[in-house]
Order: C-alpha cells, then structure tokens, then sequence
C-alpha cells in the first residue's frame, strides 16, 4: 500500500534531474494553457493518491491528478486554468533510493489535471515503486509490479476482481483488506461510480447531490471516491485492469440508447463527457484515450506462459435490451459488437497463455428466477442475448479443453460459480467453461440473505454451484495445473472495520472446465 515519501525535495530533484527534464515534455493537447512553471498550492494536490496500471513487460502506465480542493462543484479540483509541471520517479526499492527511471510530464487542465505516464525500460516481472512531485509537494509512494515476458515460464499467479463500489452504501473496508493481500494485479470491472444523486444514511453521500451528467459532475464523483483512504491504498499496492460498466455513464445504458430514453445527440454528449472523467481518473494508456463518446477498451495483456487477459466492453456496442421474446431470440443482437468479438475469436484461436481470462461486466450463464418452466430472465445480463452467448459457448466447445476459458464478472452485487454449458437449459450438456462471479465492493449495503430465493435459483439453474449475497472480492491464484478461487467477504459495510475471511473456495483444474469446491 502507498507510503510517505522518507527523502527530502532536494534529494528528490537530484534523482529525478526535473529542472533538464521539464522542458522536454510539451502539451499533450491542441492549444495548451500557460505553464504553472513554479506552483505553490494551498493545499496537498495528491489528495487522489496515485495508482498504476496497464503492466506490461517493460513497463506500466503510472497515475495521479492534482486536487487540492477535490469536492469542488466546477470540476477543477481547485486547480488553475494552467498547465503544472509534475516530475515522477521509478525505483527498485521503497526508500526510493535505487531510481532506474524518472522524468517529468504536465498535468494538463484539459485532462482534469491528471497524469498518465507510460514508463518503459523496466525488467520483466519485477516490483518497483514509484512517486511524483507537484511544486514543493510529494506524493504518496506506490508499488506496481511489470508484467512477465509473453512465453515465461510462470510458477504461480495471483490477482483479485472487484466491482461496484457504492460510494453511500458502505464503508471500502474491501478495499483495505485487499490491499494487503499478495496480489500481482487487481481487475476491476466496473461500476467504479454510481450516477445517482443518492445520500444513504451513513454520511456519506454523493457530491454533488443530484444525478451526475456533465463533466465536472463525473470528476466530482470520480474524486470523491478517489479520496478514499482505503481505495487510494488498494490502487498503490498493485497495478490495476479496469473497464467500465453502466453506473460509470447512465444505468442500463446500452450502445447509443439510454435509460430512461433520451434523444441520441444529447446522450452522446454526455457519454463523451463521463467517458472524459473516466480517463482522466484511471491509469489507463494513451490508446485507451476517448475520441467524444467513443472510447476503445477491449484489449489483451499477457502474462507470461501463464494467463492472458481480454478486458471486454459488453456496454457500448450492445444492442438495446428487450422485453420481447422474439426480440430476445433475434440472431442479428449482439452484445460485444462484431468487431470486438470477431477481436476475441481471433486471439483465442491463436497462441494464447495456458488460462484464457475474459474479464467483462454483465453475467455471462443463465440465470432463471421463476420456479416452473416458464423462464424470468435478466434483462441487463447475457440472457437478453442468447444467441451471442450461444455462440461464443460453441466457440469455448470447438476451441477445446486445453484453452481454459474462465469469465471474471462483477455488476450483480453477489458471488456465483457457475459451469458454462453449450446448452443452460440442458442440464446434460457439455462443459466448456468456468464463470466465477464477484460481489460489490459495497453496493447493496450489509447483506440481508436471501435463502429461499438462493434455493429457487440452485434448483431452476443446476449450472449454477455457489451463491452468497455478501459484500467483498474474489482472490485467484494460477498455477499450470490449477486455478483458486477464494470469495472474501466483509460482514458488514455501512461502518468501518469488518475483518475479513474466505466463504468458500472453489478449485478448476487446468483442461477440465467446470469447478469444484475445494477441500
């Protein structure tokens, strides 16, 4: 987790040489501002903290945006309309006294003050941290970890999924224990905000106090949870792999229409700016920067010989819900868009690491939660698109065993393990998967059981293996023979300091889809 810088401004300006490099990094934007050469603010501008993301072999994507006055209503952060020079540092240790890279960039007002800095040069699989410094202010020291090389042999491999972190609902205690867990990387997968103007009743309500739809709404939301203490801790312990769901724009928004229904033009405006606000506010690369409302975020990362990553979008090229059967069934609906998941086919079917790792947003298996044979599906999930998801489960058959898909999911506020069948509705149908769904960070609040309901869905959804309704996240270790999953879980979130302890643990074997529990 992020630590207090030991040394002092000079030694930071002898390591970084931040007087030559400076000068070095231009606007990244059309019409810059003028330069803030020599910034005094009045207050921390590393209120946000700092966070890393994007490994990759060489390098990481390092993160932070200045806010000395976060809550602001403009959107500013309290910062100026100008440009601020900020220099950054990478070291072996975390005294930060063995620097193997450093530089300097501008945070950029047209950027939200943020910082995306995409170090290269480091080694494969390594740790390192890292630091900035705005005027005579130091950040926080982060870790991040480098990616292992594509082919390198890879013992062992540990990452944690999350979602939906309901700002009023709860307390991040989640957060907090993941942070100190052994981890290589976080995935998140979506839900980061919430639109909503809801209060709660733990003191802890959105700012501002209505529905967030404009730019400087988002960044407000954005750095509100950001000054989180223990969401800043779980970004600076580990680099992160995020993508966005609903509650970052509108809820159940779906491509170019949103809920309720609005006029194309004016919710492309504020697509284009919520997607804005999710840049500037995640450690996200430059290929990953919005053009309007478009925003491009299905993309690979590989580790080693071990697990590749295909971060998935199930948000801006679906087609809208429908209520109809004959809608529900249309062979034209599709939820990723042609072009992404003709991507996903292609990089399946080529060489791939030894587990195949689809990280996406929306429920993948079937869910049935009306007793009889007539079927109450989920509107929102993969259910409202059977014949895509159909279609990518023949895919995981004809791919065969040895590819090892498993989905990693958030959105629905409760665990699930499921077994991913050619068939949901044909209890004896193949196997050609794994799906293990995570809870919310808080959404939801403390949890209220619901057994009876919990027995309906195990019996109308044999797929189905495990379901619980408590706060949390889920621990994954990756090993060549076997791949864990552990459901961490918090009692309660609406106040501060739950412990932390695993509800179950379910094993997949490497070429057998499907998991069992672990004894």
């Amino acid at each position: 987790m992020p630590v207090r810088s030991p040394a002092s401004r000079r030694q930071f300006l002898q390591l970084s040489g931040f007087s030559a490099l400076a000068a070095a990094f231009g606007s990244a934007v059309a019409n810059p501002s003028p330069v803030w050469a020599a910034p005094r603010f009045s207050a921390n501008p590393f209120t946000l903290g700092v966070a890393s993301g994007e490994p990759l072999p060489d390098g990481v994507v390092l993160w932070t945006r200045l806010a000395p006055d976060p809550l602001r209503l403009d959107g500013t952060g309290g910062m100026p309309e100008m440009q601020v020079p900020v220099s950054w540092q990478v070291s072996e240790d975390p005294s930060m006294r063995k620097v193997v890279r450093a530089g300097a960039a501008h945070a950029q007002p047209q950027l939200g003050h943020s910082v995306h800095v995409e170090v290269g040069g480091l080694r494969p699989d390594r740790q390192y941290y890292y630091r900035f410094r705005a005027g005579e202010t130091l950040s926080p020291i982060g870790r991040t970890r480098t990616a292992a090389a594509p082919g390198a042999a890879l013992n062992s491999f540990s990452f944690a999924f999350a979602s939906c972190q309901n700002y009023p609902a709860g307390f991040y205690t989640a957060h907090k224990h993941m942070s100190q867990e052994d981890l290589d990387l976080v995935v998140f997968l979506g839900d980061y905000i919430y639109e909503g103007g809801g209060q709660g009743t733990i003191g802890r309500g959105w700012a501002p106090a209505k529905e967030a739809t404009t730019l400087a709404d988002y960044r407000v939301r954005h750095a509100q949870v950001k000054t989180d203490a223990d969401l800043q801790a779980s970004h600076g312990a580990f680099p992160w792999l995020v993508t966005f769901d609903d509650h970052e724009v509108d809820n159940n928004w779906a491509g170019e229409d949103s809920d309720p229904n609005t006029p194309v033009d004016q919710f492309l405006v504020r697509r284009a700016e919520a997607f804005q606000a999710y840049y500037e506010n995640m450690p996200l690369r430059l290929a990953q920067r919005p053009e309007g409302s478009k925003l491009s975020l299905h993309r690979r990362r590989t580790f080693g010989d071990l697990v590749d990553f295909y971060m998935l979008d199930t948000r801006q090229y679906r087609d809208d819900q429908t209520g109809s059967e004959s809608g529900r069934l249309d062979p034209a609906r599709t939820i990723l868009g042609n072009e992404q998941e003709d991507w996903l086919r292609k990089s399946l079917a080529g060489p791939t690491a030894r587990w195949n790792t689809l990280a996406q947003q929306v429920v993948f298996s079937q869910r049935d939660f009306q007793v009889g044979p007539e079927q109450g599906l989920n509107e929102d999930s993969w259910d409202n698109y059977p014949v895509a998801r159909d279609r990518m489960s023949a895919y995981f058959a004809e791919l065969g065993a040895g590819k090892n898909p498993v989905i990693v999911t958030g959105d629905v506020h409760m665990n699930y393990v499921c077994d991913i069948r050619t068939d949901f509705n044909n209890p004896a149908a193949p196997v050609v998967g794994t799906e293990l769904v995570g809870t919310s960070i808080t959404s939801g609040g403390d949890d209220t059981g619901n057994p009876a309901g919990d027995a309906r869905q195990l019996e109308e959804n044999p797929h189905i293996r495990f379901i619980n309704r408590e706060r949390g996240y889920v621990r994954n270790t990756i090993t060549p023979s076997e791949w864990t999953a552990d459901f961490r879980v918090v009692d309660y979130v609406t106040r501060p300091g739950a412990p932390v302890r695993t509800r179950a643990s379910f094993v997949i074997e490497e070429g057998k889809p499907g998991a069992e529990p672990s004894l």
